[in-house]
């Protein structure tokens, strides 16, 4: 007679997840969870579908945010060509103007994104994100880029606008590839501006209000709208420290092949954003009391 099968060796705790040589078995042992800064890309593209979700449903922010830059680049752009007061080095002014008025419309949309992170507060949500083991800066990294990928959609929108205008705007893949990236470090920078700022005054209404003071002046202190060379003294010292200055000269270069300074454009947007991204983990927690 052949003898009987062996029985089976009982398993385990140790055992499992293990085939029956003893190795780890990748099909039976479930992946690690992903905790802390491991999370940061998944919470960065998350956040960045919720964004493109909304639009997606609602499509009347983006239809009035294109008509300021519309208005900007059809009345101010058309007319100073004709008038042709602010010298541009031989570029027709309506396309001198079309990558600044591309940083504007970005930062007015990231300007106010602090609103957003006040609503979640109020609504409970922020407080459910702190106590995941997601790191507070990486909960603000995503929502500074996610705040980017909307920025990109109304740079797109205004690139549209310019080129319907016969602006001389290039079409060089790489070129539009380093616009994209311009536009989201810009963004990323005064979305952290905004949420720094919530974490200080804590309430929706003087966030606005603080909002709507210093966009113009940081907007009229750069280069957006005329070179740095034109404007006094004292203007050029806030130029030189306005991230929004380097952005623009970024999006100018590679637009229009004006002179630029590429490298410290983007040392200097990556700086910023890192910065703002600092300053809004720090009070974030503040904001959440």
């Amino acid at each position: 007679m052949s003898e009987a099968p062996a029985a089976p060796r009982p398993g385990s705790a140790d055992d499992a997840g293990t085939g029956p040589d003893g190795r780890p078995d990748p099909l039976l042992t479930p992946p690690r969870a992903r905790t802390g800064w491991r999370m940061l890309p998944a919470r960065v593209v998350a956040m960045c579908v919720v964004e493109l979700q909304k639009l997606r449903h609602d499509r009347t922010e983006l239809y009035t945010r294109a008509v300021q830059p519309a208005l900007w680049l059809l009345i101010f752009g058309e007319t100073f060509t004709r008038l042709k007061a602010i010298p541009t080095g031989g570029t027709p002014y309506i396309d001198y103007l079309a990558p600044g008025i591309i940083a504007q419309s970005a930062m007015f949309i990231a300007i106010f994104y602090g609103i957003q992170i006040i609503w979640e507060r109020d609504a409970g949500i922020l407080t459910k994100l702190l106590v995941t083991p997601t790191p507070r800066a990486a909960l603000i990294t995503g929502k500074a880029f996610a705040s980017g990928v909307k920025a990109l959609i109304q740079a797109v929108v205004v690139i549209a606008i310019a080129a319907a205008l016969g602006v001389a705007l290039t079409w060089n893949p790489l070129r539009l590839l380093g616009v994209a990236v311009a536009v989201v470090l810009g963004s990323a920078f005064f979305s952290c501006l905004s949420m720094t700022i919530a974490g200080i005054v804590l309430t929706r209404d003087r966030l606005m209000g603080i909002g709507q003071a210093i966009t113009m002046p940081l907007f009229f202190g750069s280069s957006a709208l005329y070179p740095v060379a034109l404007m006094p003294g004292w203007l050029q010292a806030v130029s030189k420290a306005n991230p929004l200055s380097y952005q623009v000269d970024a999006l100018r270069g590679l637009l229009l092949g004006t002179p630029h300074h590429l490298a410290l454009d983007y040392a200097v947007l990556v700086l910023a954003a890192a910065a703002g991204i600092t300053a809004a983990s720090s009070l974030l927690g503040r904001l959440a009391r």
